[in-house]
């Protein structure tokens, strides 16, 4: 099994016609992720990756029985895009878009959230389960099936824990980027709730990063979890007031901001705490033994 997305998704992409939209259409049919569709208004009839392209989302869920959407389109057309989506009735969206006003995010991530959508990002790298259906930017060729999950706001730091776990011969069951923005529209803890429920998922390897205060509720929720979590919290050497990479990820006069804080937070809450990023695979391993052994 996995969350959110598997081998039974049937996956739009809007503004499949521009550039970034093609490149993940095409790399979605390579790879086997179910794609059956995508939307841009004016280019309905047309053809891309092999699939049909109708003029707007719900000529498309009605004809193609999507329930996924990974959202491709210009920052200037995203509100209206995803209200679009949401009336539509998809009950998941990736925005993978960044550079999203905020007043625009807040509003977005609102609607979503009251119609019953889940809504990842804005400035989300995607969702990919292994082997089954990949909404995200990460490269299908560097993914293992297996059991552990991931739940990151970096999609780029994910990948060094992946292969972490490769090193230790483990794969994922999902990695889950909740976006690195200040104003986002699913949380840590949404996602560990999901982990928790999915039989197929062994561990939880929790990526955090300064900024906000996201992984307090995460750290509460998790040490209440029959599925182990495994934290780390990057940018430990940050200095104050500084934005490492992601709009969100701000050290500021807040001491909660600051990624020491957070790994405490995890530490009391009685969860194993990696201090780099080339001890998580290593963490998680210990973590399944002992596991194992009390089971």
């Amino acid at each position: 099994m996995s969350i959110l997305v598997d081998s039974r998704s049937k996956v739009l992409v809007q503004g499949i016609t521009g550039q970034t939209g093609r490149l993940f259409a095409e790399k979605m049919v390579a790879h086997g992720t179910p794609l059956v569709g995508g939307v841009t208004p004016g280019k309905g009839g047309s053809v891309v990756a092999g699939v049909p392209v109708f003029d707007s989302m719900r000529d498309a869920v009605e004809a193609t029985g999507a329930d996924a959407v990974l959202c491709c389109i210009a920052p200037a057309y995203v509100l209206d895009g995803m209200y679009e989506v949401v009336d539509a009735g998809i009950p998941l969206a990736v925005l993978y878009i960044e550079n999203i006003p905020v007043h625009d995010a807040i509003r977005m991530c609102a609607y979503a959230k009251a119609r019953g959508t889940r809504l990842l990002g804005p400035n989300s790298a995607g969702v990919v389960s292994p082997g089954r259906a990949n909404l995200s930017d990460l490269n299908d060729v560097n993914l293992r099936p297996g059991r552990i999950g991931i739940v990151s706001k970096s999609g780029t730091l994910t990948y060094e824990v992946i292969d972490e776990l490769h090193r230790h011969g483990l794969g994922v069951s999902t990695v889950v980027c909740l976006g690195g923005d200040r104003v986002i529209g699913t949380h840590y803890v949404d996602v560990l709730r999901l982990f928790e429920g999915d039989p197929d998922t062994d561990l939880v390897i929790l990526i955090g990063e300064p900024g906000g205060g996201l992984e307090y509720p995460a750290a509460v929720q998790a040490a209440a979890m029959r599925t182990p979590v495994v934290a780390y919290i990057t940018g430990q050497a940050s200095p104050q007031d500084a934005r490492m990479g992601h709009a969100g990820a701000v050290v500021g006069e807040d001491e909660r901001s600051r990624p020491q804080s957070k790994m405490k937070a995890f530490s009391a809450a009685g969860l194993v705490v990696a201090q780099r990023v080339t001890d998580i695979g290593e963490a998680v391993a210990r973590t399944l033994d002992r596991a194992a052994t009390r089971a």
